[in-house]
């Protein structure tokens, strides 16, 4: 036997109110409040970029496609660093490694690049 409180908790999670009942009207007040009323920082990671590393932990970095507008037909070392601060805002961006990412007749399309 099943005790009222023990019903009433069974009443709510399973949602077995009315819509036009006091109850069900309760509920979807808790859960507004609970939406437009939890801090932001319930929601934040401690570490940033700590989800891209968990997305994708075997490279742990951020992959750009750069135009070769910007870093030219052969770039260096030295051109991508330059590209990957102009194309992501980041003066801390360290490069790891780059390909060129070639299109119909091998023509340089675009630079892939994995930034950290």
């Amino acid at each position: 036997m099943i005790s009222p409180v023990g019903r009433v908790f069974k009443k709510v999670v399973f949602w077995s109110y009315g819509r036009n009942t006091w109850q069900y009207d309760v509920l979807c007040a808790l859960i507004l409040a609970f939406i437009f009323l939890t801090p932001k920082s319930w929601f934040e990671t401690s570490q940033p970029g700590s989800l891209i590393r968990h997305q994708n932990p075997s490279v742990g970095a951020i992959k750009l496609l750069i135009s070769p507008d910007i870093l030219g037909p052969n770039p260096d070392q030295q051109a991508v660093e330059r590209g990957v601060r102009i194309a992501s805002g980041r003066e801390d961006a360290r490069v790891l490694r780059w390909r060129a990412v070639t299109g119909e007749g091998g023509r340089t399309v675009a630079f892939e690049v994995d930034i950290e």
